[in-house]
């Protein structure tokens, strides 16, 4: 099984552009006066530069060393600043209620169905009343459901994809509904991406307000 580090020494795990849903939270969040964000995974920085840019007081985590210091030299080339720590996402390294908002894009389903409970309770701990995230999961539709090993019902280590060896859960709209019962779901969207062969890549993108 590859580790996070190892793929990010890799360059198509190092996505320049923000993912479009983030554009439109960010607009949100403005609107809202929320300021304090954090990106569950932040990977190489995409969404750490994005969001300083825009004025957001930004911090990151994530598992990969490799990550991470591509997203330092990336927001000092930009005379940018964020605080980044190194951390697994079921163990967020901040104090209750300490965001007034959190993204995590394509991370929560890398794991079993008990981790991403747990990294969802965390991003409800660190959120404070009426703070809102933006969350991706994996969709049943997606072609690489099924392929692999797996682990635990609907849960894979798919054997094809760039990021092959590393565990995927996959989720229908209840079981995510099901997952995020503590916050209020403002939108549950299903999103695909159809590739040469009409192969599916498929996931819900949810936008959720803690009460």
């Amino acid at each position: 099984m590859p580790t996070w580090d190892e793929l990010f020494k890799r360059e198509e795990f190092r996505a320049r552009e923000p993912y479009h849903g983030v554009l439109r939270f960010a607009k949100l969040l403005k609107e809202k006066g929320l300021r304090r964000v954090l990106d569950l995974g932040c990977g190489a920085g995409r969404h750490l530069v994005f969001l300083a840019r825009e004025g957001f007081e930004v911090h990151g985590i994530d598992i990969a060393e490799t990550g991470l210091e591509h997203a330092h030299r990336w927001l000092e080339r930009e005379g940018l600043t964020a605080e980044l720590k190194r951390s697994d996402m079921a163990e967020i390294p901040y104090p209750d209620r300490f965001f007034d908002a959190a993204i995590s894009i394509a991370v929560i389903y890398h794991g079993t169905l008990e981790k991403m409970r747990r990294t969802i309770g965390e991003v409800h701990r660190v959120l404070r009343p009426g703070g809102l995230a933006l969350l991706t999961f994996k969709s049943k539709r997606s072609f690489r459901y099924g392929r692999g090993v797996e682990i635990e019902p609907d849960t894979f280590i798919p054997d094809i994809g760039e990021d092959a060896g590393v565990p995927h859960h996959y989720s229908d709209r209840d079981e995510v509904e099901a997952l995020l019962k503590g916050f209020r779901i403002l939108e549950i969207n299903h999103m695909e991406r159809i590739f040469q062969g009409g192969r599916h890549s498929s996931y819900w993108e949810v936008w959720v307000e803690k009460p």
